[in-house]
């Protein structure tokens, strides 16, 4: 059960939403504290939080009254979680370089408990390699995002970088309280398509639409897991409640999933291109009249499925997905053992309706043998998948127990 809140709102026009996650956190009776920073300040005041939180709201490092108290450490240790909502780029910035120049910046420093980030930024701010590398490496240290969303910003642009919606961020938080029976577990879930430059306006890629990812990533987190999702490009908007990580190519899922291992889990629903270009034209290829087409050489793109379940230490449950046109089930039973993974799900696609489609028909393989399950929505496949990924993490004593 979730009592207690520290929420952290800096500096950005999101800040408004901030009192909406304040009203969403107190009717479900969550005792909140809040740290209001200088930037936060210019979009809302001290006594608008306060007449929501029905608390003090807290400024100033150097305060007299609370730092007596060690003001920063006491709020640092009497939460369940912190939540900056909005977490501007300043802040992250400064969390990942270990700064405490303010009071919001040493209280998380001094922190000992989950933390939460929910960024709000231009989405050319959002997009900048140093924001990115910012947040890989609080990711890395133990920080949770919860994504931003694309849609129209203040300043008039277009683009990802919008704070999430109170609701959002109140239910990823919510399932944080539920601590369900995946609880302690860390899944890394991969989705979508990979693509991969031609030039500066081809590429090569695929149909896959990352429904069943998404939809994998999401049943894990309300079943209390702690969840890495690295998306290739989507039109989805990320689950609540995971870590999200947008990402490209099939070089840059590598580096993404293994930078995010250890994990007690994976699970690689993601249709990764097998070969990339060898050579990527700086310049967009012209057609030219009565000339030949240009000839592409490809070189081999990284086995992430294979890197992970090679990997030391290796995650407890590894379980890769297969798309195939023939042959189902010994394609599905090869790949399980050429790779050396738990499970392997397959599925037809020589119809062409899978990608994208919301319904699926799942061939489950496992050492044990193969079982064909129902034609299902997605979302009911990744219910039933997950289902039994807490059989198996669930000794059989304790099976008994729940039934």
């Amino acid at each position: 059960m979730l009592s207690r809140v520290l929420l952290i709102i800096s500096g950005s026009i999101a800040a408004y939403k901030a009192l909406e996650l304040i009203r969403l956190l107190r009717k479900d009776g969550v005792t909140v504290d809040a740290i209001l920073t200088g930037g936060g300040a210019k979009f809302i005041t001290p006594l608008a939080v306060s007449a929501l939180t029905g608390r003090p709201t807290y400024t100033d490092l150097w305060s007299l009254k609370d730092e007596v108290e060690m003001g920063h450490i006491r709020l640092s240790r009497e939460a369940d979680l912190i939540i900056a909502a909005p977490a501007s780029a300043d802040l992250i910035a400064r969390m990942a370089q270990g700064r405490a120049d303010d009071l919001a910046a040493a209280t998380l420093l001094a922190s000992n408990k989950p933390i939460y980030l929910a960024p709000a930024m231009n989405g050319e701010m959002w997009r900048k390699p140093a924001t990115q590398r910012n947040l890989t490496q609080l990711q890395a240290d133990g920080v949770r995002l919860i994504a931003p969303g694309a849609g129209e910003m203040a300043c008039g642009e277009v683009g990802e970088g919008r704070m999430a919606e109170p609701e959002e961020i109140f239910a990823a938080l919510r399932g944080f309280a539920q601590q369900g029976p995946l609880a302690g577990r860390h899944a890394i879930v991969t989705a979508g398509p990979t693509f991969e430059p031609v030039d500066p306006v081809r590429f090569l890629g695929n149909r896959s639409s990352g429904k069943q990812g998404y939809a994998i990533a999401a049943a894990l987190a309300k079943r209390g897991a702690q969840v890495t999702l690295v998306s290739g490009p989507t039109a989805l908007e990320a689950p609540a409640g995971v870590t999200m990580q947008r990402v490209e190519t099939a070089q840059q899922m590598h580096h993404a999933v293994m930078a995010a291992l250890p994990a007690d889990l994976f699970i690689a629903t993601a249709a990764v291109a097998d070969w990339r270009p060898a050579d990527v034209s700086a310049r967009k290829l012209k057609k030219r009249q009565s000339a030949e087409p240009p000839s592409l050489t490809l070189t081999e793109n990284p086995d992430i499925l294979a890197s992970v379940a090679q990997s030391t230490p290796r995650p407890a449950l590894v379980i890769g997905f297969a798309a195939e046109t023939d042959n189902l089930e010994a394609n599905a039973v090869d790949k399980r053992a050429r790779k050396q993974l738990d499970w392997v799900l397959a599925n037809d696609v020589s119809g062409g309706g899978i990608f994208g489609a919301d319904d699926t028909a799942l061939l489950f393989v496992t050492e044990a043998g193969s079982e064909r399950w129902p034609a299902l929505s997605k979302q009911d496949s990744a219910d039933q998948l997950v289902e039994r990924i807490i059989q198996h993490f669930t000794p059989a004593k304790a099976r008994k127990t729940r039934k």
